[in-house]
């Protein structure tokens, strides 16, 4: 039963848990904008458990996913258990769950990949929101480093309004998690003169209010941070995704 229902057309040859696992992969990949690999592997013993919709476990692991809203992220590690699926829906190559269910994560971020995210749009927007003595802010030529001593260094070029004289910005900074789901920056340091060290004090303020992990999730996910660890020019985050309904956008903006 199990090899004629899985071997109907258009996925003739393919066992219940390839076919499966083929239709998750391509579900989370069309999520991104682009995928350098996407691997997904769903495992249910035995197979014919797949009919009733119970798999035991599904593990995704991509690399080098850019977001639609321009954000990249080096490595993303799901880990799913006990996961309940509508089969139905996976020959409309969908996936639905039929129940909410959580997942382990880990996701990596290089330092080229928070540069990049600095200077997007969807992040440049975030940022000029805040305005310093009545002056919309642009920021130019802004750099992150992640140094020696497990510090971010924010490096910026802001200028106020129209004016064409620059506020040269030098902020590090150590990073926390906290409630799980925002990601802070504390114990910072100030480089520069005054006012650039008080543009500087209002801006991790804003940034600090920004990063908040639900306002970034995608629909139908929660996602929790329990560690963050800077290590080789990499940012790492460990936690956990609750996922009520599996995403069907492209994240918020």
């Amino acid at each position: 039963m199990v090899s004629s229902l899985f071997g109907s057309k258009p996925f003739q040859n393919q066992s219940g848990d390839a076919l499966v696992s083929k239709v998750a992969g391509a579900a989370i990949a069309a999520l991104f904008k682009k995928s350098e690999k996407v691997e997904a592997n769903v495992r249910a013993e035995p197979v014919t458990k797949l009919l009733q919709g119970s798999v035991d476990g599904f593990d995704f692991i991509g690399k080098g996913m850019l977001m639609y809203n321009g954000l990249r992220i080096e490595n993303m590690e799901l880990y799913l258990q006990a996961v309940a699926i509508d089969i139905g829906a996976i020959f409309a190559g969908q996936v639905q769950l039929r129940r909410p269910t959580s997942a382990s994560m880990r996701v990596v971020l290089t330092e080229a990949d928070l540069n990049s995210s600095f200077n997007t749009p969807f992040v440049v927007e975030k940022l000029q929101r805040l305005q310093y003595e009545g002056e919309s802010l642009n920021f130019h030529q802004t750099q992150v480093n992640l140094t020696p001593d497990k510090r971010i260094q924010i490096l910026s070029q802001v200028s106020l309004g129209n004016s064409d004289t620059t506020i040269a910005l030098d902020m590090t900074a150590s990073v926390q998690v906290e409630e799980r789901r925002k990601i802070q920056f504390i114990e910072v340091s100030y480089g520069g003169d005054e006012k650039a060290v008080d543009l500087g004090k209002e801006l991790i303020n804003h940034v600090n209010n920004l990063l908040d992990l639900d306002k970034f999730a995608l629909e139908g996910s929660q996602l929790r941070v329990d560690r963050i660890r800077l290590q080789n020019q990499e940012i790492v985050f460990y936690g956990s995704a609750q996922i009520d309904q599996f995403p069907s956008g492209k994240g918020k903006k």
